[in-house]
């Protein structure tokens, strides 16, 4: 089994390599940072059939797309690659935002516009995308993190109508707070924040279940949701006061 992780050197996605680790599982791990993904590759060589490391930034999609082709047909991707500006409450500048969004969105796209036609011949693959509770209700000092993500949500629900008839399945997961570089910029307390290896464990079950959406922690899936009925007014008052 080949698969591929972005965002592999830390992090959820270095966990994702940990997880799936295994005699039979050919491991490629995309990331910016090279000294890291040599470290995970060492760690991981003993317990996989292969762990190949590509030292990429995102953001320089020539160069992503030319080791995506080198890695050519795999039978899982996990976009997990990601970034966010923290919850600050100033405008973000705008090289700030496109960077996020190069990084969120946009890279997925630079992936798959070169592994799609690659499943779609081969009547297979399994296609991951890593979005985020906070896509379904943004508060403003979230709102960049938050508008990536759900640009993702409606990206990947295109891309599953699609090619679902070309044999290709797609899950979007929606994890809440997991502790992870991302995590750590937070200053704030977050409810139901969940450990690396336990919010990945649910990840990796829903993945393996081949699960279409997953949102959780449910408790706070279902508060977002709730949040979503009440009337504007309300929702206004309670973010007021969340900030």
């Amino acid at each position: 089994m080949k698969i591929l992780i972005t965002g592999a050197s830390s992090g959820l996605g270095a966990e994702f390599a940990r997880q799936y680790a295994a005699a039979h599982v050919e491991l490629f791990l995309l990331a910016r940072r090279e000294e890291r993904l040599q470290k995970l590759q060492k760690e991981l060589r003993s317990t996989c059939k292969a762990v190949n490391i590509f030292a990429v930034d995102v953001t320089d999609f020539s160069l992503l797309q030319e080791k995506i082709e080198e890695i050519g047909v795999v039978d899982l991707v996990i976009l997990n690659a990601g970034i966010s500006l923290g919850h600050a409450q100033n405008i973000p500048t705008i090289a700030a935002f496109e960077n996020l969004y190069k990084v969120n969105v946009l890279a997925n796209h630079a992936i798959l516009e070169v592994l799609l036609p690659k499943l779609q011949a081969k009547k297979s693959g399994h296609i991951v995308f890593i979005s985020s509770l906070s896509s379904l209700f943004t508060l403003p000092s979230a709102k960049v993190y938050a508008s990536s993500k759900r640009a993702l949500n409606a990206y990947a629900e295109g891309i599953r109508y699609k090619y679902a008839q070309d044999g290709l399945h797609v899950s979007i997961l929606l994890p809440g707070f997991i502790k992870s570089e991302l995590t750590d910029k937070n200053d704030f307390a977050m409810p139901f924040l969940l450990e690396t290896k336990e919010g990945v464990r649910r990840m990796k079950k829903a993945i393996d279940k081949r699960k279409e959406f997953y949102a959780f922690p449910l408790r706070f899936y279902l508060i977002i949701q709730l949040m979503n009925l009440l009337p504007s007014a309300l929702r206004q008052r309670i973010v007021n006061y969340l900030h």
